[in-house]
């Protein structure tokens, strides 16, 4: 697959995910793919940025756009609701080299960015969106860098956003687009409905088509792209306390031996690697704080005790993690318990909107305040 000059070996792509795709869970991914199939094959997307906030150089804002010596290509992913701002980023991203790839974000159902006019929400109004991503693509004029696009399928059932937001972005100059296929109203919950992305990849043909939702394992992969026609997959959730999952599905896509299944003790190896990385990034303090949710993951449908688990989830520093994952069962073999569906599911819910938000979908308004609450990364 081929995104803008990028020709990945593998078409997989490592969905941006607020809090979990920094530089240190990059890092881990990529070096596990070196390590167990000998190269590193796919895309991995730094954690979304907020275009204001980048602008603006918010410390905090600015240290999420931390990329380690070796990672190429670089990958950044914007949040975004105006044109202006939007440009300025990606100027900004362009003149100063910030970023090898441009990513930007329309598929956050969170409410207070839905209720804004921002995430989700905003493909419903065509004009502004196309004007953004006219905006993102304008601003990397000169340059190599492509500027990709993710959404979800719509608002809800009766709000349907998908074909329009993919020919949008095709007609603007976006090198690839990539489809969350849920609405909004079903936030991660219930399934993701594969026949969308199958839609938006026999209505959008010049650029490729990635699918997004329910990838937890490398046959998940391989089964969507057979069964929906998209060129490539963007993996989310799955990956959650499964770094080494790039290695799977490089290997199911090259051709290359699948690595084996971890035991309990290559997870507890590999868990203490990113508790490591975490410090360098963030400090121990808040490496460890940072740890914790991860932790949940690693072990989830592993047989570890309930006290060791509590103590695991209050972990405060390096040396302290290393005595506590001393007490697992190394010999433990990889559940099958520990596949399939981790991280938030929730329930569906009525999307919040902006009052009249759905009253002309030609409105070119920029959302009041939508990138304020995002204003520190």
């Amino acid at each position: 697959m081929r995104i803008g000059p990028f020709a990945l070996p593998s078409p997989v792509v490592l969905a941006p995910m607020a809090g979990v795709t920094n530089v240190a869970f990059r890092t881990l991914c990529r070096q596990l793919e070196q390590e167990l199939v000998g190269t590193v094959s796919g895309l991995y997307v730094c954690e979304m940025v907020t275009a204001r906030a980048l602008v603006e150089r918010h410390p905090a804002t600015m240290h999420m756009t931390t990329f380690a010596p070796e990672e190429s290509p670089r990958s950044l992913q914007l949040y975004t609701v105006d044109p202006d701002t939007t440009y300025a980023a990606a100027r900004m991203i362009a003149q100063e080299g910030l970023a090898d790839h441009l990513d930007m974000n329309f598929g956050c159902p969170v409410p207070k960015v839905t209720r804004r006019g921002g995430g989700a929400a905003l493909p419903y109004k065509r004009r502004l969106f196309g004007r953004i991503v006219a905006a993102a693509v304008r601003g990397t004029e000169g340059t190599s860098i492509p500027v990709t696009v993710k959404f979800r399928v719509g608002i809800d059932d009766a709000h349907l956003t998908h074909l329009d937001a993919g020919r949008i972005a095709e007609q603007e100059g976006a090198a690839a687009v990539a489809l969350h296929a849920r609405t909004a109203a079903q936030r991660y919950s219930g399934a993701a409905d594969w026949s969308r992305i199958t839609e938006l990849k026999q209505h959008v043909t010049s650029i490729p088509v990635l699918g997004n939702g329910d990838i937890f394992d490398a046959s998940d992969a391989l089964t969507m792209m057979a069964t929906t026609g998209c060129d490539g997959v963007v993996i989310g959730r799955g990956c959650l306390g499964r770094p080494w999952l790039f290695a799977e599905l490089s290997a199911a896509f090259t051709g290359a031996p699948p690595p084996a299944p971890p035991t309990l003790g290559q997870v507890a190896a590999i868990m203490r690697r990113h508790g490591t990385l975490l410090a360098e990034h963030f400090g121990e303090d808040k490496g460890m704080r940072d740890m914790r949710k991860h932790i949940a993951w690693y072990l989830h449908g592993f047989p570890v005790g309930s006290d060791l688990r509590r103590a695991l989830a209050l972990v405060k520093t390096l040396d302290e993690l290393d005595a506590l994952l001393t007490g697992l069962d190394h010999s433990a073999p990889f559940p099958e318990a520990a596949g399939g569906p981790r991280g938030r599911q929730g329930s569906p819910a009525a999307v919040s909107l902006p009052e009249g938000w759905l009253t002309d979908p030609d409105d070119c308004t920029v959302p009041a305040g939508a990138d304020v609450m995002h204003s520190g990364g």
